[in-house]
């Protein structure tokens, strides 16, 4: 299993957890164009697509993807948000937040986060290859903990030490990025909250462009956890296996 970073960030949001046989497609929040290039023009063996809320950083292609006959799947509350054109409404798939449901081998739980959205989750995925898969963005805090994970993708979107030192006339950005996003210290809390002893990666993703140094973040994160980390930046394709071998 691998994990190929489309895009992360403001600019857009998009990441494909995949092998040989399957795809699974987390966010579309970037050009269509950049999925397609990212696919090598073969949409076949994606088995779906998981949305976390109806910002356009996130879903900004959703149409196209639905259009391509490819299943997106979100709560009942992102998609009366996000609209969908009657022509696609089939493959726009509600989720409930009880029971797991399947796309291909992937098994997936959606969970509520805390967001500035209409109904946003976070993404509970399981593989055999890839083990138990957390993937939690914009939300600032995750009132959850998880057993058994193998892998994390998580947002660490700002300091809090440099977001303090902005300009004051940035206090309404700086005031809508705490209450909606996750801080460093919130992430590397959250990560040592859950079981983490059979962690084969950590990925950080959407890093501010202003708020965040990813050398930095880096270092703090293996150093409270242990665990390998990766800052994930445009067009990385990592090994996301259950073990490093």
């Amino acid at each position: 299993m691998r994990l190929k970073v489309i895009g992360t960030g403001s600019k857009g949001n998009a990441y494909l957890l995949y092998n040989d046989q399957e795809c699974l497609m987390i966010e579309c929040g970037v050009n269509i164009k950049d999925i397609k290039v990212a696919l090598d023009f073969d949409f076949s063996k994606v088995v779906g697509c998981i949305l976390t809320h109806e910002h356009k950083d996130h879903c900004k292609s959703v149409q196209d993807v639905l259009r391509l006959g490819i299943k997106v799947y979100a709560t009942a509350g992102t998609f009366d948000a996000l609209n969908i054109q009657n022509g696609y409404k089939h493959r726009a798939t509600p989720l409930n937040r009880i029971d797991d449901f399947k796309a291909g081998n992937f098994k997936v739980k959606c969970f509520d986060v805390k967001h500035d959205a209409a109904e946003p989750s976070g993404f509970m995925i399981y593989h055999p290859e890839c083990g138990k898969v957390l993937f939690l963005t914009d939300t600032y805090y995750c009132p959850y903990t998880f057993k058994g994970l193998n892998n994390i993708i998580i947002e660490a979107n700002y300091s809090d030490e440099i977001i303090a030192g902005k300009m004051t006339e940035m206090e309404f950005l700086k005031n809508r990025i705490i209450q909606s996003h996750m801080s460093l210290k919130t992430c590397i809390q959250t990560i040592k909250a859950n079981d983490i002893s059979a962690v084969n990666n950590i990925v950080l993703i959407h890093l501010s462009d202003i708020n965040s140094n990813e050398v930095q973040f880096k270092n703090e994160v293996m150093k409270s956890t242990g665990c390998t980390v990766t800052v994930a930046n445009n067009g990385d394709d990592i090994p996301f296996n259950k073990t490093p071998f």
